[in-house]
């Protein structure tokens, strides 16, 4: 295995230079997140990589606990059209997932990412785990697994805030689990 001065090299070429290394310890994990998953995104129960088809809330904080580092990047864009909104996440998705496959091919076995939105690979999607079409591509975001991403990534002295108009630049945020 490598150091994280051969994995930020890693970001680098990949284009990602907006990045802070945090503890798991630190990641925010509440049941709220999830409520607001079931009550509140459209994408409940209509996609593969939300709930009610993820782990529950004490299997996910569980799980961060298994890694010692955790890679959080930073996105910020506006756009005036939401369509390419979605075209811009999924563009981003896979390059991070190619950047995933890197740092697992470099000795990290358990590299696991987060998407920084919902998971588009499809464009639609059956909302079932078992008929996904992309099984080891798909991945979740980090609300899917109860994180509180703004709790999480304010500590660390990033800007997120809940916006009112569609054409306000949003700061997103993709995790990726390194052990």
């Amino acid at each position: 295995m490598g150091d994280k001065k051969e994995l930020e090299l890693q970001f680098k070429k990949h284009g990602y230079d907006d990045y802070k290394w945090i503890a798991p310890e630190h990641i925010v994990v509440s049941q709220w997140v999830r409520m607001k998953c079931m009550f509140g995104c459209s994408s409940f129960n209509n996609n593969a990589s939300c709930p009610p088809n993820v782990p529950s809330v004490e299997e996910c904080m569980l799980f961060f606990r298994e890694y010692s580092d955790v890679v959080v990047f930073h996105f910020k864009r506006s756009f005036k059209n939401p369509d390419e909104r979605h075209k811009w996440t999924k563009k981003v998705n896979l390059g991070l997932l190619e950047l995933e496959r890197e740092v697992f091919l470099s000795g990290y076995q358990k590299a696991f990412l987060l998407f920084m939105d919902t998971c588009n690979l499809c464009g639609s999607c059956t909302g079932l785990k078992s008929e996904c079409k992309n099984q080891s591509s798909s991945r979740p975001t980090p609300e899917a697994l109860a994180v509180d991403v703004f709790s999480t990534v304010r500590k660390y002295g990033y800007q997120i805030e809940v916006l009112n108009k569609y054409e306000q630049e949003m700061n997103r945020y993709a995790f990726l689990l390194i052990q």
